[in-house]
């Protein structure tokens, strides 16, 4: 049957008079190769959502739309900047008012022990999103860093020894593209520089004892982290609002600290 006579049921007319806000298709898998802050390229994994708003008098998207968009996009260096026209294509083709993607990819950065200089790499959740209302863009950069702390209290109270764990921060940034350029690296190395000590992918026992007891030198709470963070956040004159929270998986409590803060949101 020749598909141009098939019926197009998602542009039927809807009487329920409900704008959708977004609508159309998430958790598509593509690889796509990341543009690097030291001029190379990674390949990754993806995970990929993308929508439009539907006026009330259409009872659908057309979803297929989205991934044809996405193929003219995957073979390239993909960079932050690309979002933007993304999401205006997708704005274009599917006639809406407004259009949203977000991609959320692991990030690989080689990291030395600090000792030893050994070299493996470790993964960092991070994620592109654009959105365009009308003629309005705004673009939003991710990060998840895993981090180590260590008791500040504990410390202080304990004849030796203090009580450490891991903890993960999550920060997210908006910026002018058009001005600025903010690299997951710089946002990593940002956040790892408040943590009472980085992780490592590889430690020896000389890395071990440089990192055990660095932490031992330098408690936190999650408080400190935080603190430390917007400071720096704040100082940065790219970054125009920020969103940030940070979880520490406590060993010896069974509940984990965490706080939060946003600015400029």
């Amino acid at each position: 049957m020749n598909s141009s006579k098939l019926k197009d049921v998602q542009n039927l007319e809807d009487t329920r008079e409900v704008d959708i806000q977004k609508v159309g298709i998430n958790n598509v898998d593509v690889p796509l190769r990341i543009q690097r802050k030291n001029n190379t390229n990674q390949t990754v994994n993806a995970k990929v959502r993308m929508s439009v708003s539907l006026p009330r008098k259409y009872r659908g998207t057309h979803m297929s739309r989205f991934v044809e968009i996405l193929n003219l996009y995957r073979m390239k260096d993909f960079s932050s900047e690309d979002i933007k026209c993304l999401v205006s294509d997708i704005k274009k083709v599917l006639k809406a008012e407004s259009a949203n993607a977000k991609f959320s990819f692991q990030y690989f950065i080689e990291k030395k022990s600090p000792v030893t200089k050994l070299s493996f790499p470790l993964a960092y959740d991070c994620s592109f999103e654009g959105n365009l209302n009308k003629e309005d863009y705004k673009f939003t950069l991710g990060v998840k860093v895993p981090i180590a702390t260590l008791c500040p209290c504990s410390k202080e109270i304990s004849e030796f020894s203090a009580h450490n764990q891991r903890a993960a921060v999550k920060l997210k940034v908006k910026y002018n593209q058009e001005i600025d350029k903010v690299w997951p690296e710089d946002l990593i190395e940002m956040v790892e520089s408040c943590a009472s000590v980085p992780l490592y992918a590889i430690l020896k026992r000389s890395d071990e004892k440089y990192v055990t007891e660095k932490a031992y030198q330098n408690p936190k709470f999650v408080e400190d982290i935080l603190r430390d963070l917007v400071l720096k956040l704040r100082k940065d004159k790219r970054i125009k609002s920020f969103e940030t929270e940070i979880e520490a998986f406590e060993s010896i409590h069974n509940h984990n600290a965490w706080a939060y803060q946003s600015e400029g949101i």
